[in-house]
């Protein structure tokens, strides 16, 4: 059965699903979208009592309740300036040193950063030796991306690419997939050197945002897109740690990258496998 599902992953059209699927999870149905949000709280088993409006009926549409807020305090910060906190509600796919220029993603398979970060050596090039981190947002998750440390924003690139799903069943069994799939980069420029938050797209994931630039994804997009941001002056972008950087519309795949000497350890418990939650004590930095 599983071969069957990664086989049907490479044939159906995942772009113009996604395209479809984000339509609808737009659309404004009145009782229509109250009763599919009411059966998606159900299926998935999503704790409400979280979330800053816990009445289903208070949102309009799929992608509001998709990208809900949670509640004050409801994750607290960890606040220690030698630890860096989860960007993330979800679960640790992998993490660990970037080994000759080479990101581990599952038994048999690994990729490049140079592949991930956008086919631009220079921006490989600064992560050579360091280490990083992939965690899986699944549907059920908080969908609201949030700064591990203070940073700013350097530079941006959009990489058009393919759509899989990214659960941990294709993570298994698709080569590559985290450097494949349509994704956006952010580098900041951080205490410990650059930091890369690698937002990665997948089938019915309508959009991915920035909270300096909305929505990054285009539509049909085949091109690789850059932007620089000035690092010093008033129009500099600075995110405070956990400030919100992105979201996503429906689950799916950020992708962390430090530089070499960045990360002393990661925090106990962070492994393959752990839940994570936004906030929560990450790794510990090297000084």
């Amino acid at each position: 059965m599983d071969k069957v599902k990664i086989a049907l992953q490479y044939i159906m059209p995942k772009h113009l699903i996604s395209r479809l699927v984000g339509k609808l999870a737009a659309a404004k149905a009145g009782k229509i979208t109250t009763s599919g949000i009411k059966w998606f709280i159900k299926q998935y088993k999503i704790d409400m009592d979280e979330a800053a409006q816990p009445d289903p009926e208070s949102y309009k549409s799929f992608n509001d309740f998709f990208t809900r807020a949670l509640k004050p305090g409801i994750r607290p910060l960890c606040t220690d300036a030698d630890k860096l906190a989860h960007p993330v509600d979800g679960a640790v796919s992998q993490l660990g040193p970037i080994k000759d220029g080479e990101i581990f993603q599952a038994k048999g398979h690994s990729y490049s950063t140079l592949a991930l970060l956008g086919n631009q050596p220079q921006d490989a090039e600064r992560f050579a030796g360091g280490d990083f981190a992939t965690i899986y947002l699944a549907p059920k998750d908080y969908h609201r991306l949030h700064m591990p440390i203070k940073g700013t924003l350097s530079k941006m690139t959009y990489v058009p690419g393919d759509l899989f799903s990214v659960n941990p069943l294709t993570a298994e069994n698709v080569p590559g997939l985290f450097a494949r799939n349509e994704r956006v980069v952010a580098i900041f420029e951080t205490e410990i050197g650059p930091m890369a938050m690698v937002l990665v797209g997948a089938t019915i994931v309508a959009s991915i945002e920035t909270v300096w630039a909305g929505t990054v994804t285009p539509p049909a997009g085949k091109q690789v897109f850059t932007w620089d941001y000035p690092t010093q002056g008033s129009d500099a972008i600075t995110l405070d740690k956990g400030d919100e950087m992105g979201r996503f519309k429906l689950g799916s795949t950020i992708v962390m990258c430090f530089a070499k000497d960045a990360i002393d350890v990661f925090a106990q418990g962070v492994e393959p496998k752990a839940a994570t939650r936004m906030g929560a004590e990450f790794a510990h930095i090297k000084r």
